[in-house]
């Protein structure tokens, strides 16, 4: 069975064929380092990384390009233009390329912590200006862009006027109609420089106030968020490339904007197959900065967030996450997240032993029964990843083997029911889903609460022993610790501080 994806161009599953096999070019908007991602950032890195693995599983050789937004991030949409780079460097009184390096190193740790595997390519947008201006140039001697004042503009209604003839309106990739985009666009700063609402920033100009800028053909100023990744995507995949992928909240305007800028700079549609995870809601509303319900990757694996109870292991979220389908809508909540780990500590288990026992008694099976039903389960995993990507099905069959490794492992059922055929099948996909797509760990889901009430026990009884003036006990707590990796300062206040390294 062919692998057939969502292609949400077409909104309908196609076989996937790629361009110049078996190489294949996949494209992920990667994050706006402008602040600590969250939990509805995860999604779709894991998702991604599951079908970068996926298509490596099957033999392609994968470039994956997955950008970082350090130029800004700069939105028209919904509200006021803002360039969150900027905005944030002045709030943490740091100079921006030194917050872009912080909030870069926390998203390549948390990305580390989901095991996730690196891109090919992680190209940012400051390291691509003169590319994104050339790409501009283009567009504005094409006649699709305009300067005004400083900024350029991307004329849409011509656009969509001279492309909807040729079948590739505006609103080809959300389904969204222009006259209808008009009516909902919102009045934003500086709507008086465009020769329509619609029309979207490729450069603005900068303000007296800005700190980030370069120079251009238009004077100083900043590129547009939409067109760092036409730029970047065309430079490492080409004009025509086989995969562009992110969240379901960036097929408008931002993918539709590429699209735009791509198909009249490189008179052709950027990409073969669009895909697009959904979203992990917190009682049903999205999670966003907007409505207060983010949660922190590192809130998530400390536990230290009003909504957790306590903390989760990166494998645990990784695991949540696996468990729908990556078009579906996720809900966040306690309890789902503590299923998951029972869950995952269960399959682990019964996974680690199994790879790890010897089935020299199997022969010929003496239970044809269950051989053919474990042969039956474990071929369906390639069935359902072939189905759009299905990992909730691939996990739903993992469970149905799980009890019968625990029944061979508890002595109810004898390990010559299987045959050598069976058993060699078995470790062979369940190594090739578990640990090489799905990417779960055997760690064991860390409690990192006790764990800090036990450093913080050692400290307390540190600080007991000091007040007798029992300084060699002191000492030995404070070394012992150190040699862990685990730095102890005294504070001025009496009080005591630590660092894990």
């Amino acid at each position: 069975m062919a692998l057939k994806v969502y292609n949400s161009l077409t909104r309908k599953k196609e076989v996937f064929e790629p361009i110049n096999t078996p190489y294949v070019g996949m494209y992920v908007c990667g994050p706006t380092v402008s602040g600590e991602s969250h939990l509805g950032h995860a999604r779709p890195f894991i998702t991604f990384d599951v079908v970068y693995r996926y298509l490596l599983h099957l033999g392609y050789k994968v470039r994956y390009v997955r950008n970082i937004t350090d130029a800004g991030h700069f939105e028209e949409e919904g509200r006021e233009a803002e360039d969150k780079i900027s905005k944030k460097a002045i709030l943490e009184k740091l100079e921006p390329m030194e917050l872009v390096q912080k909030y870069t190193n926390l998203f390549h740790w948390g990305m580390t912590q989901f095991n996730n595997l690196p891109p090919s390519i992680e190209p940012t947008a400051t390291g691509h200006i003169v590319e994104q201006i050339e790409m501009i140039k283009k567009i504005i001697k094409d006649g699709y862009a305009y300067e005004a004042n400083g900024s350029v503009y991307f004329d849409v209604e011509k656009y969509n006027t001279d492309f909807s003839a040729k079948g590739q309106p505006y609103g080809i990739l959300s389904g969204r109609i222009l006259d209808d985009q008009l009516d909902t666009t919102r009045e934003l700063d500086n709507q008086e420089e465009k020769r329509n609402k619609s029309d979207f920033a490729l450069w603005k100009k900068a303000p007296a106030e800005h700190i980030m800028r370069w120079q251009s053909p238009w004077g100083e100023g900043f590129p547009g968020w939409h067109i760092e990744c036409s730029a970047m995507a065309t430079k490492y995949l080409g004009e025509e490339f086989d995969i562009h992928g992110g969240g379901m909240d960036l097929q408008f305007p931002h993918h539709e904007c590429e699209i735009a800028q791509s198909t009249v700079c490189n008179h052709k549609l950027p990409a073969r197959y669009w895909l697009h995870n959904n979203m992990i809601t917190i009682n049903g509303k999205k999670m966003g900065k907007s409505y207060g319900n983010v949660i922190k990757l590192s809130e998530l694996f400390s536990g230290k967030h009003p909504m957790l109870t306590q903390a989760y292991a990166p494998s645990t979220i990784r695991f949540f996450i696996l468990q729908s389908q990556y078009r579906s809508t996720l809900d966040f909540s306690n309890e789902a997240l503590q299923g998951s780990e029972k869950a995952l500590r269960r399959l682990m288990e019964a996974y680690d032993w199994f790879m790890q026992e010897s089935f020299a008694d199997a022969a010929t099976g003496t239970d044809t029964a269950l051989n053919e039903k474990l042969i039956k389960l474990v071929n369906e995993f390639s069935e359902f990843m072939n189905d759009d990507l299905n990992t909730a099905k691939v996990i739903a069959n993992i469970f149905e083997i799980v009890p019968i490794i625990n029944a061979i492992k508890d002595k109810h059922i004898a390990k010559h029911a299987l045959s050598t055929t069976t058993v060699a099948l078995l470790k062979e996909q369940l190594k090739a889903f578990v640990t090489d797509i799905f990417g779960l760990t055997t760690t064991k889901a860390a409690d990192n609460n006790k764990l800090e009430g036990v450093l913080q026990l050692l400290i307390n009884i540190r600080k007991e022993a000091k007040q007798r003036k029992d300084f060699v006990t002191s000492d030995k707590i404070r070394n012992e610790l150190a040699a862990l990796g685990v730095q102890l300062k005294d504070e001025k206040d009496g009080g005591v501080s630590f660092t894990v390294n």
